[in-house]
């Protein structure tokens, strides 16, 4: 499901300007009205993304034997570890980090997969998407080139175990953290799955959304194409008028100061929208209402 959020267009003005309003000691927005917060309803009703499964921890140290080898062992392939990358001074593997751009032109120069293709080579070309998907997107650095080689053994083994782990709280923990990292004086960039922000700005903060280009409703012509997806899909397509003067960091610092709170949506999300989620994590209800530390 994650892969169609690849498409939605990201405004840098406003994340940061709530960046600028975000608190590290509380983990919360400072707005004039009072302090609002990502939860882990946000993240599972917006992205899809299980939260209730088991937590995403492991090891973040170098493997015996170095990060060489359990790349060979769960992609099928080498990498270069001297050779640097064109017009870069590094090599395509650097300290535990894999190369996005290679990893992508090597997987270009491959056999395109048809029915004839052997299992095994498709399941290896599935955990190179799901290895960019996850450490490129979800858990992206500052820089978008290098994804971190410790997400190889989360995303190897059982396919089913893999999609049932908490992807969801640990996503949020990882925007957390680069909140309390970008919200500092100084701070240029932020990495984490940023666009996870966005969409909870323009769920319950509609004076910022743009015209929302797949309104759901019931009986709506796409709610069969919908259904099945998370409810953040519908914004694929908005365009954030990133070209119009008014949209504009000082546009929304301005806004953020005015007392607005009679728009705020505190719970945006239909009831056939939580219906829906339940049929495909039933557990997940029970843990987005727990209050315990992250």
């Amino acid at each position: 499901m994650l892969r169609h959020f690849l498409r939605i267009e990201i405004d840098n003005d406003l994340l940061t300007a709530m960046a600028e309003r975000w608190r590290p000691e509380t983990h919360t927005f400072h707005l004039p009205e009072g302090e609002m917060t990502i939860t882990l309803k946000d993240v599972a009703i917006l992205t899809g993304l299980p939260i209730s499964g088991d937590a995403i921890i492991g090891s973040t140290t170098k493997p015996e034997g170095g990060w060489g080898p359990l790349i060979r062992d769960r992609l099928g392939f080498d990498m270069p570890t001297t050779t640097p990358i064109q017009g870069r001074g590094h090599p395509p593997l650097n300290a535990g980090q894999v190369s996005v751009p290679w990893l992508v032109s090597h997987i270009q120069q491959e056999v395109e997969i048809n029915d004839e293709t052997p299992e095994e080579q498709v399941e290896r070309y599935a955990r190179i998407y799901l290895i960019g998907l996850v450490g490129g997107f979800l858990f992206p650095d500052k820089s978008n080139r290098w994804i971190q080689g410790i997400w190889l053994p989360l995303l190897t083994g059982d396919w089913d175990a893999i999609g049932e782990k908490s992807w969801g709280s640990a996503v949020l923990a990882g925007v957390y953290r680069e909140l309390c990292t970008c919200s500092k004086v100084g701070a240029k960039q932020a990495g984490a799955a940023m666009f996870i922000l966005q969409l909870w700005v323009w769920e319950h903060l509609p004076m910022f959304a743009p015209p929302d280009p797949r309104p759901y409703r019931r009986n709506d012509d796409e709610l069969n194409f919908l259904q099945n997806l998370p409810y953040g899909v519908k914004w694929i397509g908005a365009n954030t008028n990133d070209h119009q003067p008014e949209h504009s960091l000082l546009f929304y610092r301005s806004e953020l100061d005015k007392p607005w709170w009679n728009q705020v949506i505190w719970d945006p999300y239909p009831r056939e929208v939580g219906e829906l989620h339940h049929l495909r994590h039933p557990l997940d209800h029970e843990t987005w209402l727990c209050k315990v530390p992250l």
